[in-house]
């Protein structure tokens, strides 16, 4: 957790200390997307927040601390992004759509918070991972939120794995930050509809498929339900 720093002079004002802290999550972040989290030293980390590594230790004890923090900064940027760019959505379905959107926006937009959010958590020992855990939790809770939402317009199939359904589609999106690139032909707001389109109605034609679906859902759910004695 970072810690507030107090000179001989008492404690500076509060904006040095945030800029102090936004410098080390930002050139952490940066490192560890590109080197990553294992190889990357906290002389490093220091050396390109232009800072000694003595005042990045005082206000974090460890690489792991700065790691988490870098986290809780990537989780409350990409819940505050997407809470705002669906604040005068009101069709749950269609909040479910800017959402991904914003979040793959947010993924490709040169912020390394998130992605090592998604990709470098596995870099921390087991002891460590707790807090990462719970912001991870944080962010997925409040995308099943979003999903429960949407499936309770009565618009999706009446038996659907709605946590299945945010593995499927955020494996999707989030797996997009390892090859986009800015000079490609789509930008990430027509990645993440096409996908969504891919998602909410399928890839095979009305033609080809089963004339009720229902009972092909229901059997993969009874499938993958534990049977109780």
């Amino acid at each position: 957790m970072a810690k507030d720093v107090v000179g001989r002079a008492g404690a500076p004002p509060p904006q040095a200390s945030e800029d102090a802290d936004e410098r080390i999550l930002k050139a952490a972040g940066k490192l560890f997307r590109e080197k990553g989290f294992a190889a990357t030293t906290v002389r490093e980390i220091a050396a390109a927040a232009s800072m000694l590594p003595g005042s990045l230790h005082y206000r974090y004890a460890s690489k792991d601390d700065v790691l988490i923090a870098l986290m809780k900064r990537a989780v409350l940027r990409a819940m505050g992004a997407v809470e705002l760019a669906i604040a005068t959505v009101t069709d749950p379905v269609e909040r479910v759509r800017v959402g991904l959107r914003t979040h793959l926006e947010l993924l490709c937009s040169g912020d390394d918070s998130l992605y090592v959010l998604l990709f470098d958590w596995r870099s921390l020992e087991p002891s460590a991972r707790a807090g990462l855990e719970r912001e991870r939790g944080r962010y997925e809770t409040f995308w099943d939120g979003l999903l429960l939402g949407a499936h309770a317009t009565g618009q999706g199939r009446p038996v659907l794995d709605l946590e299945l359904v945010r593995h499927f589609g955020f494996g999707a999106i989030n797996w997009v930050a390892t090859w986009y690139r800015p000079d490609g032909e789509r930008t990430p707001a027509q990645i993440a509809d096409t996908f969504f389109s891919y998602l909410a109605f399928g890839l095979l034609h009305e033609s080809a498929r089963p004339a009720d679906l229902d009972p092909h859902f229901a059997a993969l759910m009874a499938a993958a339900t534990p049977s109780r004695s």
